[in-house]
């Protein structure tokens, strides 16, 4: 069916909600936008769904929701024979059309037989895995877009692990969901009805206490003293998210007393009205923060994105000044505080392990070596960490340590199984109380890790491509890249090899292969002599392609001088995309 059909089968239908009913009126004489919007379905991932709120097949909608639902409910009820009875717990963030999203979902599941426990409340993605695994649910829903802007909303999936569906799982759901041909007629429950027999549950303030306790209970480091965290000045944003009461739940019960919460950016908002941007890996996002930060002299500030799963870390500097922390930084600061205060206290286990993604920073795998533990890199994407947190918790054969990813993803503690800025803004600030008393920032920290690990400086590069005409530009340049015989050639830097994560190959330019005992993926990774590297892929939830740069050297202008060298190089890709 052409896009004008599909548009065309849309107006035709009666009881539209209002909105949905004004924008199809609104395309009637724009058949571009009707060829965008209806001329193909939105793509469920392996995240599940996210795109732009509006009407058609492309849009996030309460259509989509439905249709995804339906889909969701099949696979499970064929995949677990309890699923019925376990349920499906689902959350949602503060954005537009969020609680009405997962109410929509709550009632599609209802109606098909699945219990379904809905939040009374908005809650972050993490506290979502936690119910999942707390409640010993078949599956999770969060209705979240995560960092994107207001216009965009998302649908995301969680096993029965509480952890992000892999993509057979993904791939299953949607057989289901391509399978619902008929987007209109998907049964829906009442609501009444369905508390009354038991096929809707509220989750409310009692999972919240849960898992706050539970956050700190875990994550609070028996070698920080209270005077120690009496003694840090902290400044929190949620930029408008769902943080705001968690993150400061955990750090005031833990003893953070001299807390300047960010009073503009407080209360949940879609619209995120105070930020250009509520994504805390963008230097735009931490503007109120610092400026609190300035105003009340505070050793640290930290923002967290909508859904409370990212959190972003400024450290205070001599003068006054603040300088930001990418997300390696961060995480290679984090692996190396637990790890030292695990064999501090004579906890560090023989069997430890630490994850990261292909695309991180290799500085926290070289402290994690130096204190004897195991590292272990995955794919993009924190479902795979937590996949292999689940792995080894099975087999017995590895102790979960930490988990981070580059984009400013990290996780301490397992009984979540995906990236928690919760737990996190509760061990940065740990972290820099355990420094402060000795007199260093966090910055001092890191440059004593470059002393003992060598200097590492990443970047990412990357470039928009909307539209289907972005898409089949970028599998265009990952085609080239992929014919071309040398690799990625950086001026003064010695290609040692190139791994295709497609066919998982390592090749050597001197001939040898390997196998890559990884899942499949549209990841190239480049490896230069000296420790440096790069690698690209097009972005799983947004029409980019990126480039990961990771340069090493023996000093910060070596490092950069390469990092400099890598970049011109990736022009000069980009310039033919």
């Amino acid at each position: 069916m052409d896009a004008q059909t599909r548009y065309q089968t849309w107006r035709a239908h009666a009881g539209h909600p209002s909105d949905i009913e004004r924008e199809l009126a609104w395309l009637a004489d724009k058949p571009e936008e009707i060829a965008e919007r209806f001329g193909y379905d939105l793509r469920f991932g392996t995240g599940g769904l996210r795109g732009i709120l509006g009407a058609g097949t492309s849009r996030m909608n309460v259509y989509t929701v439905r249709r995804a639902t339906l889909g969701l409910a099949r696979y499970l009820q064929a995949a677990i024979p309890d699923a019925a009875s376990r349920g499906v717990v689902i959350g949602y963030d503060c954005r537009r059309m969020s609680a009405e999203f997962a109410l929509e979902a709550g009632r599609v599941l209802a109606a098909a037989g699945l219990k379904a426990y809905v939040f009374r409340h908005l809650c972050p993605t993490p506290e979502l895995s936690f119910a999942v695994r707390r409640l010993k649910a078949a599956g999770g829903i969060m209705i979240t877009a995560s960092h994107n802007p207001p216009e965009y909303n998302g649908y995301k999936v969680y096993g029965e692990d509480g952890g992000q569906i892999l993509p057979d799982v993904a791939d299953a759901i949607t057989r289901e969901i391509e399978a619902v041909q008929d987007w209109f007629s998907i049964p829906l429950a009442d609501p009444a009805e369905a508390e009354r027999t038991g096929r809707l549950a509220w989750v409310g303030d009692e999972m919240d206490e849960a898992y706050v306790k539970t956050v700190v209970d875990a994550i609070r480091v028996a070698g920080v003293e209270d005077a120690d965290r009496k003694a840090l000045r902290v400044v929190y944003s949620p930029l408008h998210g769902t943080g705001g009461k968690p993150v400061e739940a955990v750090l005031r019960r833990v003893g953070y007393t001299d807390l300047h919460l960010v009073a503009a950016q407080m209360q949940p908002d879609g619209e995120f009205p105070t930020t250009a941007s509520p994504n805390p890996e963008e230097p735009a996002a931490l503007e109120r923060a610092l400026e609190t930060a300035r105003q009340v002299g505070a050793d640290i500030a930290m923002a967290t994105d909508p859904d409370a799963d990212r959190v972003g870390v400024a450290v205070r500097l001599p003068d006054g000044e603040y300088r930001l922390l990418t997300g390696n930084q961060t995480g290679g600061l984090l692996v190396d505080f637990v790890l030292g205060q695990r064999k501090a206290a004579g906890t560090l286990p023989a069997d430890g392990i630490v994850f990261k993604t292909i695309v991180t920073s290799e500085l926290g795998a070289a402290i994690a070596r130096q204190y004897g533990v195991a590292v272990e890199d995955t794919l993009t994407g924190f479902k795979y960490i937590g996949n292999r947190i689940g792995h080894y918790e099975r087999t017995g054969e590895r102790t979960f340590l930490f988990g981070y990813e580059e984009s400013y993803g990290y996780l301490a503690a397992d009984f979540v199984r995906d990236k928690d800025a919760v737990q996190i803004c509760l061990l940065v600030a740990e972290m820099a109380a355990h420094h402060k008393r000795r007199g260093k920032t966090l910055v001092d920290a890191l440059e004593e890790l470059y002393r003992r690990a060598g200097y590492h400086e990443e970047k990412l590069v990357s470039k928009t491509l909307p539209g289907l005409d972005g898409l089949e530009r970028i599998r265009g340049l990952m085609a080239r890249l992929r014919e071309r015989k040398d690799g990625l050639a950086v001026d003064g830097e010695q290609l040692l090899w190139t791994e295709d994560y497609e066919v998982l190959r390592r090749r050597y330019t001197d001939g040898r292969e390997e196998a890559i005992d990884l899942p499949r993926a549209d990841v190239l990774r480049y490896g230069f002599a000296g420790g440096s590297w790069l690698a690209v892929r097009p972005s799983g939830t947004e029409p980019k392609i990126k480039f990961y740069l990771g340069a090493r050297g023996d000093s910060e202008a070596a490092c950069r001088e390469t990092l400099a060298r890598m970049q011109r190089a990736v022009d000069r890709v980009l310039a033919e995309a």
